[in-house]
């Protein structure tokens, strides 16, 4: 198992195609400006000792610098063992709301933005429990199963987006119907964390809610939105903004359905929390999980992580200073052998 610990530099790499063609570039320019000079034959006898190999050789050492220095800059971790740890927690299963509304600005700096801090800080504060991912808009799917892998969790997070499905709304009765469905074990605590603005459009989630309740499982409605609202924007590729509209032309306007959401809390045997503060909220999911029981269950997992960017970074450092001592003139003992018939014609 291994784990990218700064995927941002990866970036880096695209160097690599652009020195490529300056490469090109230059050897294009070098050619054209020789044939002014003199014919191929009589610039091949003034200049004996030039390699065209080496400067093609010098160009890959770069290129291969580039590639390993990056990579040494991602820090990649592997791990080393697979243990068998034993664990105390709590199940918990994030729903987060990508429905079109969630793009409203009525929070800082949207309310999908502002659901995927408060996800990201619940998760970091975690120790020993399980978690999961649900996205839903007008249908729930899977995102990322019960497991005690934090940064896979945190990974999937970032990448959820509005887009992710085609059927717009917010069907909180489908999102808990497929959480009820995500817990595998009958003895752990288990709560379901519904982080939207729950503008339902549905409105018939109440028998699921409390079928999960009856099942045990706590339910924490987290309202990221105001319910003085704000419009939906829709952005173009060109930086534009525009705002959602009805059928008569009027600008639709959102609100965070706060009344739907202290229901759903009440059915479900938990609370109800404010999203405006992230810090506030977080604090608020913290301390509804500590009163929970943990329960003691066995998890798999990779340990003894070990840092292998130092060998990248030797092996980039290796290509540089061979690139620099690498001359463009021919290697005389290698000339000999002439292995790229580069002496057929003389």
């Amino acid at each position: 198992m291994y784990i990218l610990e700064e995927k941002i530099y990866l970036w880096c790499l695209l160097a690599i195609p652009f020195l490529i063609a300056i490469h090109l570039l230059v050897l294009y320019w070098r050619k054209r400006t020789q044939k002014k000079f003199a014919l191929p034959a009589l610039f091949h006898e003034l200049t004996p000792n030039k390699s065209n190999l080496k400067s093609t050789l010098k160009m890959l050492c770069l290129v291969l610098a580039v590639a390993f220095l990056s990579i040494a800059l991602v820090n990649p971790k592997l791990g080393t063992k697979l243990e068998t740890v034993k664990r105390e927690g709590v199940d918990i299963v994030f729903a987060l709301d990508v429905s079109k509304s969630m793009l409203a600005e009525d929070i800082t700096p949207n309310r999908l933005d502002k659901s995927k801090r408060i996800i990201s800080e619940v998760i970091n504060n975690l120790s020993g429990d399980r978690v999961g991912l649900i996205g839903y808009a007008g249908s729930a799917f899977p995102q990322v199963p019960i497991t005690t892998d934090y940064s896979a969790a945190k990974n999937f997070l970032r990448s959820m987006n509005t887009s992710m499905v085609s059927s717009q709304g917010t069907a909180t009765r489908e999102a808990v119907r497929l959480a009820n469905r995500y817990f595998d074990n009958e003895e752990t605590s288990k709560v379901l964390i519904l982080v939207t603005d729950g503008e339902d459009h549905e409105a018939d989630f109440e028998a699921e809610v409390m079928k999960a309740a009856e099942q045990g499982i706590n339910i924490i409605a987290i309202s990221t939105g105001t319910e003085r609202g704000g419009p939906i924007p829709i952005r173009d590729g060109r930086g534009g903004v525009t705002y959602k509209k009805d059928r008569a032309g009027e600008t639709v306007i959102t609100r965070a359905d706060i009344p739907t959401l202290k229901r759903i809390a009440e059915l479900g045997n938990g609370i109800h929390i404010d999203g405006s503060s992230t810090t506030q909220a977080v604090e608020s999911v913290l301390d509804f999980l500590n009163d929970l029981e943990k329960t003691e269950f066995e998890a798999k997992e990779y340990a003894n992580y070990q840092h292998h960017f130092q060998w990248f970074l030797l092996i980039g450092i290796i290509f540089i200073i061979f690139e620099a001592l690498l001359l463009e003139r021919k290697t005389g003992w290698l000339s000999k052998l002439n292995l790229f018939n580069e002496n057929e014609n003389e």
